[in-house]
């Protein structure tokens, strides 16, 4: 065992921290450098990073334009607080941002990440209905399998239900309807007839709850690590004339779907036909080189409590690191690379072909179902054996530990999600990578169907 491993295991307590393992981590590789879409181990072994990082290495490894623009803004100033002074870089971010928003989203609230966005809007919309004289405005609907962070209000709208078993989180105001997954609900309807289902589903519970007792609608447009789940087409759109009917806040959180992933800079409109209120995001903003998040809200939404409309309050939120100058010079750069190197474009060219080479491995026996769309996508694997409760979910766990340590000898890194391989690579990415990865992950997928099969090995 490295020292690194060694120290790592006495002393780090990582996200996710699998307790009655703590301090006995042996698998986990430990990452020493990265290039392009590669990473590389300790060990010496080169892999294609297959989920980005978490989603956030848009523009890949060793980009020299953003270490320089980090550097540069360090030894020109280092921190600025957002609390009483403005540093011209959060500036010119927030003016772009606001450039390519839909609609009136024209003010930028920035913040640390996407956990911390999510929350802080969370808390604006509170502040809002509080001042309009609306307090009883407090119900937030989200979905299943939704994930919008960790910290205490967006895990409580995280619809993650294994993630929160032991933890504490608001549970009287905070209502989850069906996950949007055909795999997985109503496959006796065909889509269109299953998102008729999940909009009737949301006006069901916004009439049941009292439309002006309901606060907001969070929803990720793809739902990222819930598994990759791609609503039916239309589902976004028709949900968001449902809440808006209401008169109820739609919240888009796009801190994956953002700043390309889907080859556009903001996914809700120029892909699914909607415009929010809000806007979260984070992840790739930066190209995942310093923490920064942040969120986008309209100006009518903001017309409502501002000037003659505050009623003397103030937006009491904010981090130390909110607009922090270095975050945004390295934003800033991955902004310039994006662009320069047309890289929405080219995500806009590659995913079909992405998603199509991946669903050549449904001819494997251990894949379920491949799905996704732009550059994310997931693999999601079953035995097939009749196993159910919690030994389903144990077996579940054992096929993507399996199918990660295959990739790995193989040259891929990806995320396993029990057991599900969620894939969202840099946007750099070329066809012949592509095939690199696919054919990495077919080997790992036609190995581990085989010897579970063969072997037993998991009943």
């Amino acid at each position: 065992m490295s020292a690194c491993r060694r120290h790592f295991n006495r002393h780090s307590l990582h996200p996710w921290a699998d307790l009655p393992g703590l301090g006995e981590d042996d698998s986990t590789p430990v990452i020493v450098s990265g290039d392009g879409i590669y990473i590389t181990d300790d060990q010496g072994r080169r892999m294609i990073d297959g989920p980005a990082g978490m989603w956030c290495m848009q523009t890949g490894y060793g980009r020299r334009e953003i270490a320089d623009a980090v550097a540069d803004q360090i030894m020109h100033l280092g921190y600025s607080t957002a609390f009483s002074t403005i540093n011209p870089r959060e500036v010119e971010l927030a003016r772009r941002i606001a450039g390519e928003t839909p609609g009136d989203l024209n003010r930028v609230f920035f913040t640390t990440g996407g956990s911390t966005a999510v929350d802080s809007a969370l808390r604006l919309c509170q502040l809002a209905n509080n001042i309009k004289g609306e307090r009883q405005r407090k119900h937030i609907l989200s979905r299943h399998h939704a994930y919008h962070g960790s910290t205490f209000l967006s895990a409580s709208v995280t619809g993650k239900e294994r993630d929160k078993t032991a933890m504490d989180v608001l549970q009287d105001n905070v209502h989850f309807l069906s996950v949007p997954c055909h795999f997985y609900h109503h496959q006796e309807l065909g889509e269109a007839a299953f998102c008729d289902f999940l909009v009737r589903e949301l006006e069901d519970r916004i009439l049941a709850l009292g439309p002006d007792n309901v606060m907001c609608f969070i929803a990720e447009p793809v739902l990222g690590s819930g598994g990759v789940i791609v609503p039916p087409v239309d589902y976004n759109r028709r949900c968001w004339e449902v809440v808006k009917k209401y008169g109820i806040v739609y919240i888009a959180d796009e801190v994956v779907t953002a700043f390309g992933r889907l080859g556009h800079w903001f996914a809700s409109e120029k892909v699914f036909g909607l415009v929010p209120d809000i806007i979260t995001f984070a992840k790739g903003l930066t190209s995942g080189y310093v923490p920064l998040g942040g969120f986008a809200v309209s100006d009518r939404f903001m017309d409502g409590i501002s000037g003659d409309s505050a009623g003397g309050n103030i937006y009491s939120n904010g981090y130390t690191w909110s607009a922090n100058p270095v975050s945004c010079a390295a934003a800033l750069a991955s902004w310039d690379i994006i662009e320069r190197e047309g890289l929405l474009a080219h995500v806009r060219e590659i995913g079909p072909y992405f998603q199509r080479q991946l669903r050549t491995l449904l001819d494997i026996p251990l894949v379920a179902d491949v799905r996704g769309t732009g550059l994310m996508a997931a693999v999601e694997m079953r035995l097939g054996n009749g196993v159910n409760g919690d030994q389903l979910l144990q077996q579940d766990y054992a096929i993507g530990d399996l199918v990660d340590s295959y990739c790995r000898e193989y040259g891929l890194l990806v995320r396993p999600l029990i057991n599900v391989c969620i894939m969202s690579p840099p946007l750099i990415i070329t066809t012949s990578q592509i095939d690199d990865m696919v054919r990495a992950l077919r080997r790992a997928l036609e190995r581990a169907d085989k010897e579970l099969h063969s072997s037993k090995k998991i009943a």
